[in-house]
């Protein structure tokens, strides 16, 4: 798929958090896919660096409801920025987007291994990626960035809300009962209720979503046994 380029990624820390601020605001946080009309749901997620300083970006599309690996793609590269809270889409966007556009199938929906609007400036990496995929997105993380969330059923489904300075930016789901939560936002073009039960949908049998777990294991070189696309 063709993405669009925002910005440039050789930015400083000051001018990542302007770009940042600048893009908030286009973020919708409206809509929700249907199941009828989702075919393929890909995860992103990006490994470690490693000794060289290489990092590597996995995409897994899967069908919908089978959820079965039909189609991945990687890109390596060596990120351009270092680890730094808050500004964690400017170091793993490039290999996300570039392993995204590998990718043969067009993702009716995007799970991405981080926050979405649960960020300080309301913009995390799941954000990023759906304005420049322009394609529904959520950010599912396996912590909490920024915000407080309050008590939380032990059953599968149950959520509250994650606020952060008087403000819904994110819930916290249990995708199995008795597990600990995982924390859903919005990334783009899906309302936060949607991007939850969306987030319920593919998760069958484990914590975290099969999205992410796919994607976390093509990027550590453990790519998925695909079946044939129908």
């Amino acid at each position: 798929m063709e993405l669009r380029s925002l910005h440039s990624w050789d930015v400083t820390l000051g001018e990542a958090r302007e770009i940042q601020k600048l893009h908030a605001p286009q973020v919708s946080a409206s809509g929700c896919p249907q199941l009828a009309d989702v075919r393929y749901v890909v995860g992103l997620d990006m490994s470690a660096p490693d000794s060289d300083g290489v990092v590597t970006g996995a995409a897994v599309a899967l069908t919908f409801p089978e959820l079965e690996p039909v189609d991945s793609s990687i890109a390596r590269i060596v990120p351009s920025m270092p680890y730094v809270p808050g500004l964690l889409s400017f170091r793993e966007t490039p290999a996300l987007a570039m392993a995204l556009e590998g990718l043969r199938v067009k993702p009716d929906l995007i799970v991405v291994d981080g926050h979405g609007m649960a960020h300080p400036r309301r913009f995390g990496i799941a954000c990023h990626i759906g304005l420049v995929a322009q394609t529904p997105t959520i950010g599912c993380a396996k912590s909490v960035l920024v915000g407080e969330y309050g008590e939380l059923g032990q059953e599968r489904g149950s959520r509250t809300p994650l606020m952060h300075k008087g403000e819904v930016i994110g819930m916290a789901v249990r995708t199995r009962t008795g597990v600990s939560p995982v924390f859903v936002s919005v990334g783009h073009m899906i309302e936060l209720d949607c991007a939850v039960d969306w987030t319920l949908a593919v998760c069958n049998k484990f914590r975290l979503p099969e999205t992410t777990r796919n994607a976390h294991n093509a990027a550590a070189g453990r790519p998925p046994k695909l079946t044939a696309r129908t």
